[in-house]
C-alpha cells in the first residue's frame, strides 16, 4: 500500500487528490493546522474519505509550515513514499495584506518540508504546487517552463523562491523533487474568496432572489481557466514520471472574468450586465492582464492533457450553487 502526505489535504486540490489516492488504495496522511475552529467540510463531505477514514486509511495529523519541529515529527511518523506539497497561504489579494504570514508559509513552509524529506525520506518524492502568477505581466503568450519569471504580488514572489528550492534540492541533494506551474484551475470546491466561486454563488444567488447584486473588483483581466480535477490528474502524472522535473499545467485557453460572468449569469437566465457591480474595495494593487499556459511538454512526455471545456466547467460551478441552494432551502 503506498503511503502518500498531503499539506493542505482539506483544500480544493488537497481533496481531490484526496479522493484519487484513495480510490486506488494509497494510505493517505493529511496535514491539517491545529484551530480554535475545524474546518475541514471539503473532506467530511465526501463519501470516500468518509468511509477511509473509518478504515484507517485516510489519516489528519496537526502540524504547521511555520514550525520546522512539527514538519521534521510528521515526515517521520508518516514516513511517506509521495509528498504533495499543495499548502501555503494562496490568495494574491491577502499576500498583499499579509506579505510576511505569505512568505512564512508559501516559501519558507517549502524550506522546511523539504528539509525534512531530505532528512528523514530522501527517496520519497516530492511534489510542489507552483503557479503561473510567477510569470507576472508575461513577455511572451503562451507561457512554457522556459519562460521568463516576473512575480508582480507577494504570492508569486513566495512560490517563485519555493519553486527554486525544489530545483535546489534536486540538483544538491538528488531528490525527486518536481513542480507542477499550474495556471488557474476551479471547481465548486474552490474557496468562497476566488473570483470564479464567487461569480458562481452569486449567480444562483441572484437568480433565487437571495441577492441583487455581485460586486467584483474588475471584468477585464483574462486567465487560463481549467477545470482542478483535470489538473490534479495532471499532478499525479508530474509526480509519476520516470525522472524529477518541472511542467506546466494548463489548458491553453484564456478568458476574461467578463466572459465567466457571462456563462454564469447565461447558465440561470440573466444578463450579468443588469447585476455585476465594479467596486473598487474588491481591486488588487496591482494585478496581471492575461495568462495563457502552453502544456506541450506535459502533454508530450505524461500524456496529460485538460479535458473539460471551459464553458462546461462553468457551468459546473453554477450547478452546484443551485443544488446547494436547493439541500438548504428547507431549513431557511
Amino acid at each position: 500500500m503506498k503511503r502518500t502526505l498531503i499539506t493542505g489535504i482539506t483544500g480544493q486540490d488537497g481533496s481531490y487528490l484526496a479522493e484519487s489516492l484513495l480510490s486506488e488504495g494509497h494510505e493517505v496522511h493529511g496535514l491539517v493546522r491545529q484551530a480554535s475552529l475545524m474546518q475541514r467540510s471539503r473532506l467530511d463531505s465526501l463519501p470516500s474519505c468518509s468511509a477511509a477514514r473509518a478504515e484507517g486509511r485516510l489519516k489528519l495529523h496537526y502540524a504547521d509550515l511555520t514550525d520546522s519541529s512539527s514538519l521534521q515529527w510528521l515526515v517521520r511518523q508518516v514516513k511517506p513514499g509521495e509528498i504533495y506539497h499543495l499548502a501555503g497561504q494562496s490568495h494574491v489579494k491577502v499576500s498583499f495584506d499579509l506579505p510576511e504570514y505569505t512568505a512564512e508559509t508559501t516559501g519558507l513552509g517549502t524550506l522546511r518540508l523539504l528539509e525534512a524529506m531530505r532528512q528523514n525520506v530522501p527517496e520519497a518524492r516530492f511534489f510542489l504546487a507552483a503557479t503561473s502568477e510567477i510569470f507576472g505581466e508575461p513577455s511572451e503568450s503562451p507561457q512554457s517552463e522556459t519562460t521568463p519569471v516576473n512575480p508582480i504580488n507577494p504570492y508569486a514572489a513566495a512560490k517563485l523562491y519555493a519553486l527554486n528550492l525544489v530545483r535546489v534540492y534536486r540538483k544538491a541533494y538528488g531528490l525527486f523533487a518536481c513542480a507542477g506551474i499550474l495556471f488557474n484551475h476551479e471547481s465548486p470546491r474552490r474557496g468562497e474568496n476566488y473570483v470564479t466561486r464567487k461569480i458562481a454563488r452569486g449567480a444562483a444567488r441572484i437568480a433565487k432572489g437571495l441577492e441583487r447584486e455581485l460586486h467584483l473588483g474588475t471584468l477585464t483581466p483574462r486567465r487560463d481557466w481549467g477545470w482542478a480535477p483535470d489538473t490534479v490528474e495532471g499532478m499525479r502524472a508530474v509526480l509519476g514520471a520516470g525522472r524529477p522535473d518541472d511542467y506546466v499545467l494548463a489548458t491553453g485557453e484564456t478568458h476574461s472574468v467578463g466572459e465567466f460572468c457571462a456563462l454564469a449569469f447565461e447558465a440561470v437566465g440573466l444578463d450579468y450586465r443588469d447585476h455585476v457591480v465594479l467596486d473598487p474595495e474588491y481591486a488588487r494593487p496591482v494585478d496581471i492582464t492575461e495568462t495563457r499556459g502552453d502544456a506541450g511538454k506535459a502533454a508530450r512526455e505524461l500524456g496529460w492533457r485538460p479535458r473539460t471545456p471551459f464553458p462546461e466547467l462553468v457551468r459546473r460551478m453554477v450547478e452546484a450553487e443551485r443544488a446547494a441552494l436547493e439541500e438548504r432551502a428547507p431549513a431557511d
